[in-house]
């Protein structure tokens, strides 16, 4: 199979919203196409398609799975990819390896925001795409809704090819639009008319298509983007999956269609790490062919590369073959400078293929490992997690001293932390990550910075007055020097301005940098022999620890800007949920083409803890939000008592 010839390929991704049924359609197609003697089942764990041990657990998808079959004589590669929104950067790698997409609706649920998203980044690749109204058979089913709803979103291109016969008990059967009589033949043969000029000269003409006209026009449109076929059914039935499975071999264009063949072309859109084979590179191959044992040139790390094993996917089994032509879809093993992202090529001279675009993960736990022995082990696991999956990251913060791990969602992070568990054999303790809390002073003051000490030796002698004066918020620091009349000679002023800067590091009321001050260095005086840069230095810090109690020092928090995409009925929920959370409403404006609202709110950092999973609650997982950072603010008088409180908790700790 791996050397199929070029038109008997189709490749496909299922895309949707979670629920909608996409693994059970996938599970479905392999079943009729008797690569599975018994049906897999999500929620029995025995699906083929998630077979992680997460995904059986959590009977839900988390990682893209890849699949194989073939259907009257020709080979379909199968791509499923998770419709949670934690695992957005999967479905982002699922679209940029397939050729078509086949959105999976739910017919008793309205079209999510994220289906929305996936088909912006379709449109982006242009890729050929139909719909698979899942669910049809189901009571609440509801098919002229929801071909509402698609046309709203994807535009009057959408054309029902199959539709149903009755819903819910009074289901019957599958009809074709493609048969005269249809209520549907008349829109698609307009639709098709539009994809060709000499078909839409000769609907002109003649005011009808034959059926041969129909299919070829179908067959171009689908190619070129001016008609998004719908197809109907219930995959847990099997109700219209050989239907399917039928027009995309019939319809959906081949890979040479698509693209031309000019020499390797090989794209790695995903990683994942195996306890037996180490780190497997998905891998798909735009044009020309791939050959095991071959070496080609990395583009994008600009070094060669050894071709070792390559495999196809079925589920969790891999079955190892010679090569993968123009189109294929597969694994590699043991490479030693590619990673997701990577563009294999035969020419070092080529230009590499564009990456992939992944979403800017927003949540966040601190851990720590239960022992020391975890410590490397817990790096090691942690690495090769990230270079599995790059929407998730992980570094060290400096400044709050915490180990930190970010992902899309908190159900994501779990899943990591499960994975470092599994696979790596580590336990990890987690806590809330520390807010970057800034110090600053709201009065002006000047103050004198005195620093005198007198040993059997030399002594040390610093004497300088400063003036210390808010400045904007977000201006940082900045030091005037005003000295005249060498009442403190230049070369001991980089040090004033040092020791200050030192101190403000330090902090003065609860031990957070301190930020948007400037200091005006005034006035002086030295000692001919005892002065030194440390001397002033230290009195330079005195300086600002002598105005402590004069600033008026309050603490800065960071605000978020904070973009919430929620369906209608539930935005009274979630505003009020953001108020909670001391946010500040901005706005609220129509978000996409189906009933959703974007709000734009500013909430502190602080109060963004569990928001994703109090959205999750509040909306049955069809919200989704994202985060940036906005500015730093002054937190409320009570907020920041506890703030001082409990950082001096913390220093009695440290010292005990």
């Amino acid at each position: 199979m791996a050397d199929v010839g070029k038109k008997e390929l189709r490749n496909v991704a299922l895309v949707g919203q979670s629920g909608a049924g996409k693994t059970s359609l996938g599970e479905s197609m392999l079943y009729r196409a008797k690569v599975t003697t018994r049906k897999g089942d999500v929620a029995k764990g025995t699906s083929v398609l998630d077979h992680n041990p997460e995904e059986i657990e959590r009977k839900i998808s988390i990682y893209l799975s890849i699949a194989y079959m073939g259907w009257n004589g020709k080979l379909i590669n199968l791509i499923d990819t998770p419709g949670y929104v934690d695992f957005w950067g999967e479905t982002l790698s699922g679209i940029r390896a397939t050729d078509n997409v086949i959105f999976v609706l739910d017919a008793t649920t309205p079209i999510a925001y994220s289906t929305e998203e996936a088909w912006e980044v379709v449109q982006k690749y242009k890729l050929p795409s139909i719909i698979f109204v899942n669910k049809i058979a189901t009571e609440h089913a509801n098919f002229d809704q929801i071909l509402e709803q698609a046309k709203e979103l994807f535009g009057n291109k959408v054309a029902p090819i199959y539709y149903p016969d009755g819903v819910g008990k009074e289901f019957r059967g599958l009809k074709s639009a493609l048969e005269e009589g249809s209520p549907y033949y008349e829109q698609l043969m307009e639709s098709v008319a539009e994809s060709t000029d000499e078909l839409t000269e000769k609907y002109l003409t003649e005011g009808t298509l034959s059926h041969e006209d129909i299919c070829k026009g179908l067959r171009e449109g689908i190619k070129a983007g001016t008609i998004i076929p719908m197809l109907v059914g219930e995959a847990i039935q099997d109700v219209g999956t050989e239907e399917l499975l039928n027009f995309i071999v019939e319809y959906l264009p081949a890979p040479d269609e698509l693209h031309s063949d000019d020499g390797l072309y090989a794209f790695v859109f995903k990683s994942r790490y195996d306890p037996k084979f180490g780190m497997l590179r998905y891998v798909r191959v735009f044009s020309g062919t791939l050959e095991a044992g071959s070496e080609v040139f990395n583009l994008t790390q600009k070094q060669p590369e050894k071709i070792n094993q390559i495999y196809l996917v079925q589920g969790k089994e891999r079955k190892e073959v010679d090569q993968l032509t123009h189109g294929g879809i597969g694994a590699l093993v043991k490479l030693k400078v590619t990673k997701t992202g990577d563009t294999l090529a035969d020419d070092s001279t080529k230009e590499p293929l564009p990456a992939i675009e992944y979403p800017t993960p927003y949540a966040a736990i601190a851990i720590q490992p239960r022992t020391s022995q975890d410590e490397e082990r817990i790096s090691t696991g942690l690495g090769r997690l990230n270079e599995a999956d790059p929407s998730f990251q992980t570094y060290y913060d400096i400044e709050t001293r915490q180990r930190i791990i970010k992902g899309i969602g908190e159900l994501h992070l779990n899943v990591i932390l499960s994975e470092l568990k599994r696979n790596f054999n580590v336990e990890v303790k987690t806590e809330r990550p520390k807010i970057h809390y800034r110090e600053t002073i709201t009065k002006v003051v000047e103050v004198q910075g005195k620093y005198k000490k007198q040993t059997g030796g030399r002594g040390q002698y610093g004497d300088c007055w400063v003036r210390f004066e808010p400045l904007p918020r977000g201006q940082g620091f900045e030091f005037v020097d005003k000295i005249v009349g060498g009442r403190i000679p230049a070369k001991f002023i980089p040090a004033v301005e040092e020791g200050i800067k030192e101190q403000m590091q330090k902090g003065l009321l609860a031990g957070y940098p301190m930020t948007d001050i400037r200091a005006v260095l005034y006035d002086g005086s030295f000692h001919p022999v005892d002065s030194s840069d440390i001397a002033f230095k230290v009195a330079g810090g005195l300086a600002l620890r002598n105005a402590k109690d004069k600033l008026g020092l309050v603490i800065l928090e960071p605000i978020l800007k904070v973009t919430v995409i929620v369906p209608e009925e539930y935005l009274g929920d979630v505003m009020g949920d953001i108020n909670a959370r001391r946010g500040k409403i901005l706005g609220v404006e129509p978000a996409g083409k189906g009933k959703y609202q974007k709000i734009n709110a500013l909430v502190p950092e602080a109060e963004m803890y569990g928001f994703g999973s109090s959205l999750r609650a509040m909306t049955q997982g069809r919200a989704s939000f994202t985060q940036e950072f906005a500015h730093y603010d002054v937190v409320p008088p009570q907020i920041q008592e506890k703030i001082v409180a409990e950082a001096q908790r913390e220093h009695e700790g440290k010292e005990s």
